[in-house]
């Protein structure tokens, strides 16, 4: 892509946070043609710091300072008790910054008062975007602008796909859906692995018989017209092996529970907006 077509070419970023979000992120945007020149991250840890340094070749900062006011968006990928003891020193540099959030929780009024601006657009990422397969949900401050809207959708686009939500109450649902859904996800592996194990197998082949059978299952829903239920139906033969397997797993409760477990999901990101949205 050249620079010209390019409208990330001439964007400056900084990244609060150098986690694995933050990385994604930042991958995906190099991939995607930036420079690392235009992207700087404030990271405390300094073995943090220097990792990001020599991976990416960008400014990697241990405190805030004067270098973050040429910054035109402010990435905040931090965890949500640290936001506003974060955005303190980083303020006074970037009032006149879009900033992008991916802390679980912290609702845009709380950030508006943290970063002085209310150019602020929150978003919900999970963790394949680490392999540019991620699922990211937006919502933005009624005073985002298309171009600010078209600039974060380019962002989040170098990391999968994204949808903009019109409440920002749903983002709490999209937390317990997909942003803590891989981890549902890994937790079915494990108990696949397992079975397979006990059956006999050994773990390693288990382990990709799962693997595979979760990524296929997935591509053919994406490329299906039909529910969930629909295609589970097609391979639940009366009597047959799945019948048995689906009738144990509805004797044992499992998608109510399932569906609980979603519930206090939800809730618990609600809750992380009162408790650490105070301040």
């Amino acid at each position: 892509m050249s620079a010209a077509s390019n409208p990330l070419s001439s964007v400056s970023m900084a990244f609060i946070g150098g986690g694995n979000m933050a990385s994604a992120i930042i991958g995906g945007l190099l991939r995607q043609g930036m420079r690392p020149d235009q992207i700087s991250v404030v990271e405390p840890f300094a073995d943090t710091a220097a990792k990001l340094q020599r991976d990416f070749g960008i400014t990697a900062l241990t405190a805030a300072g004067p270098a973050l006011g040429g910054a035109q968006l402010v990435v905040w990928a931090i965890k949500p008790q640290l936001f506003s003891e974060a955005a303190a020193p980083v303020m006074p540099y970037t009032t006149g910054a879009l900033h992008l959030s991916v802390a679980a929780g912290i609702r845009t009024d709380s950030i508006s008062r943290w970063v002085g601006t209310h150019r602020v657009v929150r978003c919900m990422p999970n963790t394949p975007a680490l392999v540019g397969q991620g699922m990211t949900a937006l919502y933005p401050c009624p005073t985002v602008t298309p171009a600010d809207k078209a600039l974060v959708e380019q962002v989040i686009g170098t990391t999968g796909q994204s949808v903009w939500v019109t409440q920002e109450s749903h983002l709490d649902a999209v937390t317990a859906l997909s942003g803590s859904g891989p981890a549902y996800v890994f937790y079915f592996l494990e108990a696949m692995t397992e079975a397979g194990v006990r059956m006999g197998l050994p773990q390693a082949q288990a382990y990709q018989l799962a693997v595979a059978t979760f990524a296929g299952s997935a591509s053919l829903a994406a490329a299906s017209t039909e529910t969930p239920e629909v295609l589970r139906q097609r391979v639940t033969s009366k009597g047959g092996t799945t019948y048995a397997a689906i009738s144990a797993m509805e004797s044992s409760g499992v998608k109510p529970a399932f569906i609980q477990a979603m519930l206090a999901a939800e809730q618990r990101a609600r809750e992380l907006g009162d408790e650490f949205g105070k301040s």
